[in-house]
């Protein structure tokens, strides 16, 4: 049994771990690799900076002979809910209320003209209604939104042109500057304040930081004669870093706040199901490896040495 783990977890979380698999599910040998390293061996590098926007959370860690600098590592809790959510505060705030889909029944009428039969549900809960909402705003965040090319500017962007989205309802949004401001949070999470009703966040804001800041501390406080080598393979990874224009925009803003001497490239596979699963295509290479076999945490040697030797097996 191959485990992929965050780079965060610890070390109560990984004995946990090793215990369940081999008392409760009887594996026979298990390895538990971290995520950064796994999505650095699936674009074929053993070192690199893994940035990973998933759903929850961005996770920058630097990886070094298959092997994460575990000091190194930098979290920030925006992820791509959290981007829906701002989307969905937007949208409420401009009167556009999202139905969730089964809440109505679209009947045609005429050919291509429908008519919508709102539904009486009188035994969902309010968080399902909140999910079924975020599956519609979270699918408009993944078509209409792109990281814009220079920090998000109120003035700038006001006479943007908008773009329509068709909610499924048959209702027509028009998303204008909210397409370039959600996904700049990214960059500059000071940018939420500005969203109605997202004052929640405001406590927390002053101390996360954007996604350049966060590789930039995470590569420096790695040993100085790998940096060159970690500015010149910045990896994205996650759903949340395929994201349009999100390579181009980092790379533009590493390069302004690098040290002259690097060469700041940011790599990313050019196919979005591949940006997804890395970690698990990362799993796939390391497992089917020869070298591999003799890794194993094996279960005779968890009967001898206890949980506590996964720390020595797999670092």
């Amino acid at each position: 049994m191959l485990l992929a783990e965050p780079s965060s977890n610890s070390q109560q979380q990984r004995e946990r771990t090793v215990e369940h698999m081999f008392e409760k599910y009887k594996a026979p040998a298990l390895f538990l690799a971290k995520n950064a390293v796994l999505t650095s061996f699936a674009s074929g590098r053993a070192t690199s900076v893994v940035v990973d926007g998933g759903g929850g959370s961005t996770t920058v860690a630097p990886v070094h002979d298959g092997y994460v600098l575990q000091k190194a590592v930098a979290t920030s809790p925006i992820g791509g809910e959290f981007l829906t959510d701002c989307l969905m505060k937007s949208l409420e705030s401009k009167g556009i209320m999202i139905k969730p889909r089964y809440s109505f029944r679209r009947k045609e009428i005429r050919p291509g003209e429908f008519q919508t039969v709102d539904l009486e549900f009188p035994n969902t809960t309010e968080s399902y209604k909140l999910f079924s909402q975020r599956v519609i705003a979270s699918d408009i965040k993944e078509c209409v939104c792109r990281a814009p090319d220079t920090p998000y500017d109120e003035s700038a962007y006001s006479n943007i042109p908008m773009t329509s989205y068709e909610l499924p309802d048959g209702q027509t949004v028009e998303i204008g500057a909210d397409r370039f401001k959600i996904p700049d949070v990214l960059f500059n999470p000071s940018l939420v304040q500005s969203i109605p009703g997202m004052e929640s966040f405001a406590e927390i804001a002053p101390s996360v930081r954007g996604l350049p800041q966060m590789v930039i501390e995470s590569i420096n406080k790695c040993d100085v004669d790998i940096r060159r080598e970690l500015f010149n393979s910045i990896l994205l990874a996650g759903g949340t870093a395929s994201m349009q224009q999100l390579k181009e925009r980092l790379e533009k803003d590493l390069l302004e706040e690098s040290p002259q001497a690097a060469r700041v490239k940011v790599l990313a596979s050019g196919n979005a199901t591949e940006r997804r699963f890395s970690v698990w295509i990362g799993g796939s290479i390391l497992a089917s490896l020869g070298s591999f076999q003799q890794m194993w945490f094996s279960k005779s040697e968890y009967e001898e040495h206890g949980a506590s030797y996964i720390q020595r097996k797999c670092p």
